[in-house]
């Protein structure tokens, strides 16, 4: 299995919270994420994350949250599908549940979630299906909607009271992909950056090697017959982050790193070098034979809990038929981005996390880039009582600090946790 690289760029020489840079932490080798057990103390879990119980059409939902780090150091956590959110103190303790609500204290029917922090005082939602981006004071009182006529996929703010918008939309022939600066005060726009691709995407494996099993005695369920194809998504939109003032933009499909000032001007342009590029026939063939033996050694597989054992059996057999006929016809390599997504740091240090190929290896190879252009180090993350889930919209760096919502491995009850972890030399 190749391992999981991160790639760490612009090292700036800010203190941390834990009064160690995090820099010097990276140098030395490898790092465990350790939870501070002081924080979120004597939070009922079963009680402030009950939603994590969820589903849509029987599909889990609950995990589906994410977070943000308010200016005072507390928590807001995003439910989606619930007209709420959960705040956390400082200290982890949860505090309340709270909607945005109009002039006339009513709360919203339905609100989406919480995007970010604009200028320390504004909060700014995600896009509705209409295109309505609501913004509101830090209690939730609501301020204005500002309108975009496209899907975003990532949403960050910057300084001047404008927010760096990663779009999506969709034409009659293909997909445009584009990173906007949005202003606050007109909603006025500046797109940046744009590509098109066909509706199939760039690669040939347009086919997702996906099988549908239809249950007697309720409905259907999408199966996924190559995992590390689940994994990937054949999808890779622009990834961005705001770093010393500038806005970097990240192409997973090219490897460029682009960066921009706060006008939308580009200010200079750089390539991946370290990434492999593709996964070779050799790992897709071990990778999948792997997963075919998970799928053999199960007794009583379970893809719905509406399914009969019964049914459950017969689609878990009929998994495996498709999953071996999958096995034959791999023969050339699959192409694959450079990346999956990336982590700013609270100094000011940006990550970079090549694909998984595999999951639930829970140890991830660090890289470290300076911020003259040269390589510092090597080192790897580490985890042993957490499931990681590495994404932005999971983990946030503050003053040191990872804060994070993951699930707790051997638990009763709901898995999912607020923690916060420091980063420690092993």
């Amino acid at each position: 299995m190749k391992k999981i690289s991160i790639l760490i760029i612009f090292a700036f020489l800010a203190v941390s919270g834990p009064a160690q840079k995090l820099i010097d932490i990276y140098k030395k080798g490898t790092i465990k994420l350790v939870p501070d057990l002081k924080f979120a103390q004597n939070n009922n879990w079963d009680s402030v994350f009950k939603s994590y119980y969820d589903t849509v059409y029987g599909s889990p939902m609950g995990n589906r949250k994410s977070l943000i780090i308010m200016p005072d150091g507390s928590v807001l956590v995003n439910n989606r599908y619930r007209n709420f959110y959960t705040k956390f103190s400082p200290n982890g303790k949860f505090e309340k549940e709270f909607g945005i609500t109009n002039s006339n204290g009513k709360k919203f029917k339905k609100t989406e979630s919480i995007a970010g922090v604009l200028n320390n005082k504004i909060l700014f939602s995600n896009l509705d299906n209409i295109g309505n981006m609501i913004c509101s004071d830090l209690d939730g009182n609501y301020i204005k909607t500002l309108q975009l006529d496209y899907i975003t996929r990532q949403m960050i703010s910057l300084s001047h009271n404008k927010i760096a918008v990663v779009g999506w939309a969709i034409w009659s022939d293909r997909f445009r992909d584009f990173v906007a600066i949005v202003d606050y005060e007109t909603n006025e726009e500046k797109i940046i950056w744009d590509y098109f691709s066909d509706r199939c995407g760039e690669t040939e494996h347009c086919d997702l090697f996906s099988y549908k099993y239809d249950f007697e005695s309720h409905g259907s369920i999408l199966f996924s017959t190559m995992p590390y194809i689940n994994n990937i998504g054949m999808a890779s939109p622009p990834k961005i982050a705001w770093i010393g003032n500038k806005l970097v933009v990240a192409i997973p499909t090219t490897g460029e790193i682009l960066v921009y000032d706060i006008e939308g001007n580009q200010i200079s342009k750089d390539k991946i070098t370290w990434a492999v590029h593709e996964i070779s026939v050799k790992e897709q063939k071990e990778i999948q034979q792997k997963a075919i033996d998970k799928f053999k050694s199960k007794k009583n597989p379970k893809f719905a809990d509406w399914a009969s054992p019964e049914e459950n059996m017969k689609a878990n057999k009929e998994l495996i038929a498709e999953m071996e006929s999958d096995l034959k016809e791999i023969s050339k390599p699959i192409k694959i981005p450079y990346f999956s997504t990336i982590l700013k740091d609270s100094d000011n240090n940006l990550l970079f996390f090549e694909f998984p190929k595999e999951e639930n290896s829970n140890k991830f190879n660090v890289w470290v880039y300076g911020n003259k252009g040269h390589f510092i180090g090597q080192s790897s993350f580490v985890c042993d009582g957490y499931h990681l889930q590495i994404n932005p919209s999971k983990m946030v760096f503050h003053k040191g600090y990872l804060y994070a919502l993951q699930l707790k491995k051997n638990v009763s009850g709901v898995p999912l946790r607020l923690v916060r972890f420091k980063l420690a030399n092993e």
